[in-house]
């Protein structure tokens, strides 16, 4: 049981990756240690970040992040997911250079929301200025109504949760962050959001659902669970 090999494209950033592992972990049916898949983590915190590459003023990611799958593809794992949403802007560019499946956490949410919410019409989405320029969500999501915070509320709120001073990425997951996306979501759901989408995975470090009203989603929890699932079904 569960002799699939799991793959982790991480360090986009390092607590995401970690969390992300922890994710599959409790998302295994296991009463003990051998029945937990083999999971195969590369947690390159060098890549160049995705958010400034995007927007044209850092360098590509991409290289490092093939370099990255390329590792897992010599360890011989069978499937990967990526823990961070701003990355799979390349996830067709990578895929392209490995034999094994990445699993995209933007299909696998569509799927889950549509077999879960099927009645939802507006999400609201929290997520880097990155992610949002890149409109994946869009892309992928195209049949609701995609909520986003007002421009004051991005920056000042949501990626100062992320990237400022006292942010996510310093460390920091309680406290101001948290604070921040609160009223971020909250600006979404006066909107009319039904559901809020945790876009990015430093915020799914900080916001949990019993924050919020209404359902709060977060696309690695759903990656964790198919990928898990896609492994058991790849066995059989």
């Amino acid at each position: 049981m569960n002799d699939k090999v799991i793959g982790i494209l991480g360090g986009m950033g390092p607590e995401a990756t970690a969390e992300c592992y922890m994710k599959i972990i409790r998302a295994t049916h296991a009463t003990k240690d051998q029945e937990h898949f083999r999971v195969i983590i590369d947690s390159n915190a060098k890549i160049p970040d995705r958010t400034e590459a995007i927007a044209g003023r850092g360098p590509n990611p991409v290289p490092q992040m093939v370099d990255a799958a390329k590792n897992l593809e010599k360890l011989e794992v069978e499937v990967a997911c990526i823990p961070c949403m701003t990355a799979h802007y390349f996830i067709e560019q990578v895929q392209r250079e490995v034999s094994f499946p990445l699993l995209n956490a933007f299909l696998e949410l569509k799927k889950y929301i549509s077999d879960n919410y099927p009645s939802a019409k507006k999400i609201g989405v929290l997520a880097t200025s990155g992610t949002l320029e890149t409109g994946l969500f869009e892309k992928y999501l195209d049949h609701l109504d995609v909520l986003y915070p007002s421009p004051e509320t991005q920056n000042d709120k949501v990626m100062r949760a992320i990237y400022g001073t006292n942010g996510i990425k310093s460390g920091n997951t309680d406290g101001e962050p948290l604070q921040l996306l609160k009223e971020a979501a909250q600006e979404l759901l006066d909107n009319g959001a039904e559901l809020i989408i945790s876009g990015c995975t430093e915020i799914g470090l900080v916001l949990r659902p019993y924050h919020l009203p209404t359902p709060l989603i977060d696309p690695m929890e759903v990656v964790a669970e198919v990928v898990v699932k896609e492994t058991v079904y790849q066995k059989s």
